[in-house]
């Protein structure tokens, strides 16, 4: 800001006060001297209350005045629920400098900063979701079909296929991975498409998808149903949660059972391992080894608290460890009918 505009703000300050200044001046002598007056019976009785009450809309009505550039500054924000923040209309040299005060200008100024920043992140975050959607999605689609070419080659090892295997558990793991960045980068849920879904109907797919990713090792996979409900929501994102809490259970035992219960209004999803004998292992631990490291609990985390779906994390005794997520608002399967509905 130029030397020129700063002391155009500095007087706009100095008279802001002298009007503030005067208004009180003049509504206090005018109340003293009408004061006075009645008083000594120099008025009479209605016209010192006409005269004080005159003077006190009057200092009222100046005050206002000066305060209309604070008010047209909170319309602003106030409009922005509406809206995308507009930077432009608080740009400082935009507001009058007869009207509005240094206090004023620097708070619109701040404010003009804030709004950019917050352009430049949802900019940002529209780039990335779109980019990365592409540019990652695309090379994982062909490097699935890649591989189911190279799984149907003649004359392949049993080494050969042990590592298309492997190359689809870390493809598959790999496109839970991005969906799961996609879904807790974008800023709005407004944009992102709901429906009513089974939970048992979506669990039975995840599970079948996590049976061949678990081809070769010694772990099994049950879904237990007590009760079926569904829910309105995003289909995607509960997918991504239940594929995050099935592969971290899988995860933390060498070989044994995971279970995924279905209760009212509830997903758990367990473990229950069983110690490997030596002629099981032969001597050598497994290839894969256990990872347990936690990244899809924190990733689960993440999303139980975007999208308010309470996650509890515990662990029994056996070291039996279950992840339970909770949905506050579960609605009859019978009948639910899959279909998008608008945001």
């Amino acid at each position: 800001m130029n030397s020129k505009h700063q002391a155009a703000i500095t007087f706009r300050t100095r008279t802001f006060r002298q009007r503030i200044a005067c208004v009180f001046t003049l509504q206090f002598l005018a109340v003293a001297i009408i004061s006075v007056m009645g008083i000594y019976n120099m008025a009479p009785m209605v016209a010192v209350i006409t005269v004080i009450t005159a003077t006190t809309v009057l200092a009222w009505m100046a005050t206002r005045r000066e305060w209309r550039a604070v008010g047209a500054l909170a319309k602003l924000v106030n409009d922005w629920s509406e809206g995308p923040p507009d930077a432009e209309s608080l740009f400082p040299e935009r507001l009058s400098r007869r009207s509005t005060d240094a206090d004023v200008a620097s708070l619109a100024r701040g404010l003009h900063g804030f709004t950019s920043r917050i352009a430049g992140y949802n900019q940002r975050e529209r780039d990335f979701t779109r980019d990365a959607s592409h540019e990652l999605r695309s090379p994982l689609t062909v490097i699935k079909m890649s591989l189911d070419m190279l799984a149907e080659e003649q004359g392949l090892s049993d080494f050969g296929h042990r590592s298309v295997q492997r190359l689809r558990r870390a493809t598959r793991e790999m496109e839970a991975l991005v969906e799961a960045m996609l879904i807790l980068a974008r800023e709005s849920d407004a944009a992102m498409e709901t429906e009513r879904f089974v939970v048992n109907d979506v669990l039975v797919q995840e599970l079948a998808s996590a049976r061949v990713l678990l081809d070769g090792r010694q772990v099994e996979l049950e879904l237990e149903e007590s009760v079926r409900f569904a829910l309105q929501g995003s289909r995607q994102v509960f997918s991504v949660l239940c594929w995050q809490l099935i592969r971290n259970a899988c995860q933390q035992i060498e070989q044994g059972r995971v279970l995924v219960t279905v209760g009212p209004g509830m997903v758990a999803v367990s473990n229950h391992a069983t110690t490997p004998t030596a002629d099981d292992t032969g001597g050598a631990s497994r290839t894969d080894g256990a990872d347990r490291h936690g990244f899809e609990l924190a990733i689960a985390q993440r999303i139980s608290d975007r999208f308010k779906w309470p996650l509890e994390l515990l662990t029994n005794h056996g070291q039996q460890n279950v992840a339970r997520i909770h949905f506050p608002d579960p609605l009859p399967a019978a009948a639910s009918a899959t279909g998008a509905v608008g945001p």
